[in-house]
């Protein structure tokens, strides 16, 4: 494999081009330490030893160093890692290795997510926010029934209606106006049409919905 460029990231760190492709990210000393150079080849046991020992280590580490300050879902640490021009390989290893110690845990992050958004967004926006994330439907379907088995349940009609209490909306006084501009406030966050028609009908001036 022919060294055709290198590129610096920054005062430590250097992007390595193998036959024309972008290939890793290494720092200054391991330039030195495997002699990597432009117009130079670079032997099959050093690339074999940069690929499966030096990068996955180092992406591990990226790894547990990110979920120390916050949950990931498996895509959002697989892009933060992109981020870090890793190879998809070591990506892959990385992300393996956390999971395996239960570090990630994509329905355990929904559950949470579920539970602590129950009450301010639809079931629709949290689904829609949680498949951003890089979770899949089953996924979320499935922590969604689990947390309706421990009892924690979301009454849509309820959460709707709070929303247009806040907004100090007043079925009674509303104008064709208001009453569009709260329906359209609602559809955003989710809310079917069928939970947006009866809200916006209910008495809620006091807090009995």
């Amino acid at each position: 494999m022919l060294v055709t460029q290198i590129s610096e990231v920054s005062k430590s760190r250097c992007r390595v081009y193998l036959d024309g492709q972008f290939a890793f990210v290494l720092y200054k000393g391991e330039l030195r330490r495997f002699q990597i150079k432009v117009d130079q080849e670079l032997p099959e046991e050093s690339y074999r030893e940069i690929m499966t020992q030096i990068l996955p280590k180092r992406a591990k580490l990226r790894s547990m160093n990110l979920l120390q300050s916050r949950d990931y879902t498996r895509r959002q640490l697989a892009d933060k890692l992109e981020q870090g021009d890793y190879p998809q390989e070591c990506i892959e290893e990385a992300i393996e290795y956390v999971e395996s110690y239960g570090y990630i845990d994509d329905k355990r992050y929904a559950r949470d997510f579920i539970e602590y958004n129950l009450a301010s967004k639809s079931r629709t926006r949290i689904e829609t926010d949680l498949m951003r994330k890089g979770i899949g439907k089953e996924i979320i379907r499935e922590a969604f029934e689990e947390l309706s088995d421990l009892g924690v349940q979301q009454d849509e009609l309820a959460l709707a209606c709070d929303l247009l209490r806040k907004k100090k909306y007043c079925a009674d006084t509303a104008t064709g106006q208001e009453q569009q501009k709260m329906y359209g406030f609602l559809y955003r966050r989710g809310f079917r049409h069928d939970i947006i028609s009866k809200a916006l009908l209910l008495d809620i001036t006091s807090n009995s919905v």
